[in-house]
C-alpha cells in the first residue's frame, strides 16, 4: 500500500494511493496515519478497508500533498551512511552508526516551500530513504526482527544549514531543525511493497544533477538501524528514522554551493515517488 495524506496544512486527510491519478478515500474510519493508527495495528486494518473499497476510486484534483504521517514523536537521523558520501566529505567509514535529532515539527509535504533560517549561511540538500516504525519498539534481539517493526519508507529531503551544523559548537541538530527542513512523501510505501537493497536516487537544483547515488552502497542498511538504535531507546509507532544521504550534498563540492531563495530542488528515489521543493528566503 501507499499512504498519503492530502489537503490544507493541519487538515490533512489519510487516503490510500491507487495510481497516478486514483486515491481511495479512507479519512472515515482513520483519523490520521499517525502514532495511535500504527500503534492500534492500522496498518492491517487499512488493508481489508482498501480490498473492501477497491471499487470506490476517486481522482485526485490536484489537492497539496502533505507529509504521509502525520507529526512524529521523534526524528532521528543518521550521518555517514554512504560509502561514496563518506569518501566525499573525507572522513572516515563509521564503525557503528551516528546518530542525530532533528525536530519534528521540520516535517512538511514533498512540494512546500524550503525556508532558508535566519542568519544562514551554508544551506544545503540531502536525499535520503525514511524509515516509519509501526510499533513500539526496544531492545530487539536480532536485525531479523527489525523487519517486524517497520510500518514503512519514504522519501525525504534532509536539508541542513551547515554553518549551524558545524560552526556554532558541534551540535548538529541545530544545523537540521529549521522550519520546513523536512520534506517527507508524497507517500509511504509499506514495508511489503519495496525492496531498500537497490534503489536509485536523485536530486537536482535548478535542473542540474546534484546527487546520484543507490541504497546499495549503505553501510548500515534499515534493518540493522532499526537493530541498533532499539538498543539505545524506545522507537515509538509513526517515528520516522532519516538513514543517510549519498554523495553530491552542497558541502562536498569544490567550491562549496549553497542553496539560495528561487533555486528549485527536484528529488526521487524509485518506488517512493518525486518532490519539488521552492526555496524561500527568511521570514
Amino acid at each position: 500500500m501507499k499512504l498519503m495524506r492530502i489537503g490544507p496544512v493541519g487538515a490533512e486527510s489519510p487516503v490510500v494511493r491507487v495510481d497516478e491519478d486514483n486515491y481511495i478515500d479512507v479519512s472515515d474510519t482513520f483519523r490520521d496515519f499517525d502514532e495511535q493508527f500504527f500503534a492500534d495495528g492500522g496498518l492491517d486494518s487499512l488493508r481489508d478497508l482498501v480490498a473492501e473499497r477497491r471499487n470506490e476510486v476517486l481522482p485526485f484534483r490536484g489537492e497539496r500533498i502533505g507529509a504521509p504521517i502525520a507529526r512524529p514523536h521523534q526524528i532521528l537521523c543518521i550521518g555517514l551512511n554512504y560509502s561514496d558520501h563518506a569518501a566525499e566529505t573525507g572522513q572516515p567509514v563509521p564503525d557503528e552508526p551516528i546518530l542525530f535529532t532533528k525536530s519534528p515539527n521540520t516535517l512538511v509535504g514533498p512540494d512546500d516551500d524550503v525556508r532558508i533560517p535566519r542568519g544562514s549561511t551554508k544551506p544545503d540538500w540531502e536525499i535520503e530513504l525514511g524509515i516509519v516504525i509501526g510499533r513500539r519498539t526496544s531492545y530487539l534481539d536480532s536485525v531479523e526482527e527489525a523487519r517486524a517493526s517497520i510500518a514503512g519508507y519514504v522519501l525525504v529531503n534532509d536539508v541542513s544549514e551547515r554553518a549551524f551544523q558545524m560552526e556554532r559548537g558541534g551540535q548538529w541538530c541545530k544545523g537540521k531543525s529549521a522550519e520546513t527542513f523536512n520534506p517527507a512523501g508524497p507517500w509511504l510505501a509499506t514495508e511489503d511493497e519495496i525492496d531498500t537493497t537497490n534503489l536509485s536516487m536523485s536530486l537536482d537544483v535548478n535542473g542540474i544533477r546534484r546527487q546520484t547515488g543507490s541504497t546499495s552502497t549503505m553501510i548500515f542498511d534499515p534493518h540493522v538501524i532499526v537493530h541498533y538504535l532499539s538498543q539505545f531507546m524506545v522507537l515509538e509507532p509513526g517515528d520516522l528514522i532519516n538513514t543517510g544521504t549519498p554523495p553530491g550534498v552542497g558541502l562536498g563540492m569544490k567550491p562549496p554551493v549553497w542553496l539560495q531563495p528561487g533555486d528549485v530542488m527536484e528529488l526521487s528515489i524509485d518506488g517512493l515517488g518525486h518532490q519539488r521543493q521552492n526555496v524561500v528566503g527568511p521570514r
